[in-house]
């Protein structure tokens, strides 16, 4: 891959992958649902990095500020404001549980990629059907969606991604050790377009 090298240490979390994953990318980088802007900090020093956040806070502003060649974009995941075919690599990190419209990120995300590029994701996704974890999603759902910035824990990201027309994905599912990650197992990976 042009712009990600990979690693052969095992993730064990998402702050892990983040470190592992984030330095080796190259080129100019979409971060989808920059958030507080935690990814600017672990970027390499090189990278252009444009922060996608639909109602960015002071932190991600400063977080751009920081990095030269930065740049901040107040747009929803499913309009992303960037030519076609403008995007070595996208970083998408427990943002497709909560986009209104997880299908319609992903074929932004694809259109904005050069062929070749490259999304990395972590997601947390939808225990098995007829689990325990997957039945106390069901009930959680409405309340993670009304507190947690929009957050639906039984949304299927990997079929999404699977299906959302990448030239290939690799993918690895988790179990995270502790309560949350029982109930909420985690992908992460990277799709080619």
């Amino acid at each position: 891959m042009p712009c990600m090298q990979r690693s052969s240490t095992p993730v064990t979390g998402q702050q892990q992958w983040r470190r592992q994953v984030l330095p080796t990318l190259r080129g100019t980088i979409l971060d989808i649902g920059a958030g507080s802007g935690v990814s600017a900090a672990l970027l390499h020093p090189g990278v252009a990095w444009l922060a996608l956040e639909p109602s960015p806070g002071r932190r991600l502003a400063a977080a751009v500020r920081s990095r030269p060649g930065s740049q901040l974009l107040t747009a929803p995941a499913e309009r992303i404001p960037l030519e076609d075919a403008s995007i070595d690599a996208v970083i998408c990190s427990t943002v497709l549980c909560s986009v209104a419209d997880p299908a319609l990120t992903l074929t932004e995300t694809i259109r904005v990629l050069r062929p070749g590029g490259v999304l990395v994701f972590y997601e947390h996704v939808a225990a098995a059907p007829g689990s325990t974890a997957h039945r106390i999603q069901r009930l959680a759902s409405p309340l993670t969606r009304l507190l947690d910035h929009g957050c639906d824990p039984c949304r299927d990201t990997a079929d999404m991604i699977n299906r959302a027309g990448f030239s290939s994905v690799h993918l690895e599912t988790l179990r995270i050790n502790n309560v949350l990650g029982r109930l909420a197992p985690v992908i992460h990976g990277y799709a080619e377009r």
